[in-house]
């Protein structure tokens, strides 16, 4: 039972307490004090009937006549006058009036035991006492004005009674309003969540107990902050550049591998190269310092295209005037496109002052596919650079394998096929298993994956399909499919499930709803549903927390996959309450192998650890790699080495 609960309960034991003390006292106050006017009562009208007969003694038909008009006042329960010489009673009138007649309940008659009260007097012939006169006053006339006085009381106490209750338990909530609070606290804390109490109560215990959530509210958000730098500052030591803030080599080496081993993501498109020209030279003519500003110039010109180019798409820093551009979801005339724009803006550099002669740099571009060889793909690349290099006056050059399929054509074929497949819900589930570390044979949960059928029946990874529905604006469209065929295939069985859902739905709000509406009317499966958002297709920060408070409220939890690019935003991330958070597969390719990734991944753990946040690493490929894992305290592992993705079993 809540503390608000007891204390009111208290204070009500008390009212009625209290109450009960002073209607009880009252009413045998009041019953005293009725005793005693019916014992004056009764004196008093046997002196003045006394008095009265005096004179009529020997008339009985007098005393008869005054007996009765006194008695039928009805206040009196008997009147008698008795002979003193004889003992017999000279006149007498006797009665019990109707209790139903005063409206008074006998239990109420019972419980009071009003008893009659009399008075008497003589009665005197000359100096003689001739009779005695005996009145017995009846209490029901006063039980019945003792019966309203109770009712009034009771009502007023009842009324008093009832006010104070509710005044005290208004008081009582807002008191306590500051450990509803720190519970509030609590739970945020369980959820990952660092919340202070912006104003402290008045009450001096109260306002020491707030103080010091407070304080440990924010020391613990200190400490997770620190956590977080600390990662992140060992992250950038080993896979950013330090001058142009971009990937360097060893990072996008890592991402492209992943990349083309990645069956899920968008993992076809070109890889463009680009060299600035005669760095040497320009060391010389320019100077470091302004060279050093030309390639923050060539750094942010090549950002700013890649991000029109969507999601997944890396700018990196190789080493000196090397940089590279990864593009996927690139078709090979979007790529010239793209070559165009860039030897444009390059050659603007000269009108600004930041180069001093013509070309700026090179642009070599290859295509790269699933299962690619990275040492060829590379080889590939190098090669259209100085192809590049060896030109003219066009300044990139493009190295295709084979006949480039016509935009138009591949465009129709895909639209066909997507169309019937998302019409005709023809999209099959896949799931890979996601297991403990510790214990492989237990399966934490299934993450569900899409595929499609070619023409031939031979399924066709998302990876191929993803960047199409994305042209075609139609990414929101299986998302829908899929969490309808997720919630219809989890009424076969208990298992816990793990689904991806796209960015492009969350900026839907239309396509959102009828998401929510799905969910809403499948809340019995929201403790075995798990929805997962890609790192770099994440809302703002005011958005993914209004995402996150209405998957709780329906029961459902939120986490992240592919995480680690963006490792900054894990401060922002513990206000969430995620289920947990997956580390992008380059990170985890031979980490037994290479110290930095380990040393990164460590950090990372440290960090999530401090707020409870569990990791799982993807894309777990060899026995080594998760023995490292499993050193780490990673809680999860993905990947081949457990199981590849198939349909339900």
């Amino acid at each position: 039972m809540s503390l608000f609960k007891q204390l009111l309960i208290a204070i009500c034991l008390f009212l009625v307490v209290a109450f009960t003390g002073s209607f009880v006292v009252g009413l045998e106050s009041s019953r005293e004090q009725y005793a005693n006017q019916l014992r004056s009562h009764a004196q008093d009208a046997a002196t003045a009937l006394g008095l009265s007969l005096t004179p009529h003694v020997d008339d009985p038909a007098m005393m008869e006549l005054m007996v009765s008009s006194i008695f039928d006042s009805g206040y009196f329960e008997s009147i008698r006058v008795i002979d003193l010489g004889t003992g017999k009673a000279l006149v007498e009138r006797s009665g019990v009036p109707d209790a139903t007649g005063a409206e008074v309940p006998r239990w109420f008659v019972d419980l009071i035991d009003l008893r009659a009260e009399g008075g008497d007097a003589l009665v005197s012939r000359g100096w003689e006492q001739a009779a005695r006169v005996e009145v017995q006053s009846h209490p029901l006339f006063a039980i019945a004005r003792l019966w309203r006085s109770a009712l009034g009381s009771l009502g007023w106490l009842l009324v008093c009674g009832l006010v104070s209750a509710g005044l005290g338990a208004f008081l009582l909530r807002r008191q306590l309003k500051p450990l509803d609070y720190m519970v509030a606290q609590s739970h945020a804390i369980a959820r990952r969540e660092f919340l202070s109490l912006p104003e402290l109560p008045r009450t001096p215990e109260l306002r020491r107990v707030v103080q010091a959530m407070n304080q440990m509210v924010e020391k613990l958000k200190a400490l997770f902050q620190e956590q977080a730098e600390r990662s992140e500052r060992l992250r950038d030591e080993a896979y950013k550049d330090s001058l142009t803030g971009l990937a360097n080599r060893r990072y996008f080496e890592m991402q492209l591998q992943a990349r083309l081993g990645a069956e899920d993501q968008a993992n076809a498109g070109y890889l463009l190269l680009a060299r600035v020209h005669d760095l040497s030279g320009l060391n010389q003519r320019l100077g470091g310092q302004r060279t050093d500003q030309l390639l923050l110039a060539v750094a942010e010109l090549l950002s700013r295209e890649a991000a029109g180019l969507g999601a997944g798409q890396l700018v990196a820093r190789s080493r000196g005037g090397d940089f590279a551009v990864l593009a996927p979801g690139l078709m090979t005339e979007e790529a010239e496109q793209l070559a165009l724009r860039l030897e444009g803006a390059l050659a603007n550099l000269v009108s600004t002052g930041a180069a001093d002669a013509l070309p700026v740099a090179h642009l070599g571009l290859a295509p790269f596919n699933p299962g690619d060889d990275l040492a060829a793909l590379l080889r590939l690349a190098d090669e259209a650079l100085a192809k590049a290099e060896s030109q003219g006056e066009r300044t990139w050059a493009m190295v295709i394998r084979g006949e480039a399929p016509r935009i138009g054509d591949e465009r129709h074929a895909w639209h066909q096929l997507l169309d019937r497949a998302l019409g005709q819900r023809q999209v099959q589930l896949y799931f890979q298993p996601v297991v403990d570390s510790r214990e492989p044979a237990r399966v934490l949960h299934y993450k569900v994956l899409s595929r499609l059928r070619d023409e031939a029946g031979e399924p066709i990874p998302a990876g191929r399909f993803l960047p199409w529905l994305q042209r075609f604006g139609w990414t929101s469209r299986l998302d829908l499919l899929m969490l309808e065929r997720v919630l219809e295939q989890m009424a076969g069985h208990r298992e816990t499930l793990a689904l991806n859902l796209s960015g492009a739905l969350l900026r839907e709000p239309k396509m959102l709803e009828k998401a929510f509406e799905l969910l809403r009317r499948h809340a019995q499966f929201g403790p075995r549903l798990v929805l997962e958002l890609e790192e770099d297709q994440l809302p703002e920060q005011a958005a993914l927390e209004q995402l996150t408070r209405r998957l709780r409220e329906l029961g459902f939890s939120l986490s992240l996959q592919h995480f680690g690019g963006r490792f900054s935003m894990i401060g922002n991330l513990a206000r969430l309450g995620l289920a947990y958070l997956k580390v992008d597969g380059s990170y985890i390719r031979s980490i037994d192998l290479e110290a930095d990734k380990r040393l990164f991944i460590e950090a990372m753990q440290r960090a999530a650890h401090s707020i409870d946040l569990p990791l799982i690493a993807e894309r777990v490929e060899t026995q080594g790699e998760l023995q490292v894992l499993r050193e780490m305290g990673i809680q999860g592992v993905q990947g081949q080495l457990f199981g590849a993705p198939a349909p339900w079993r």
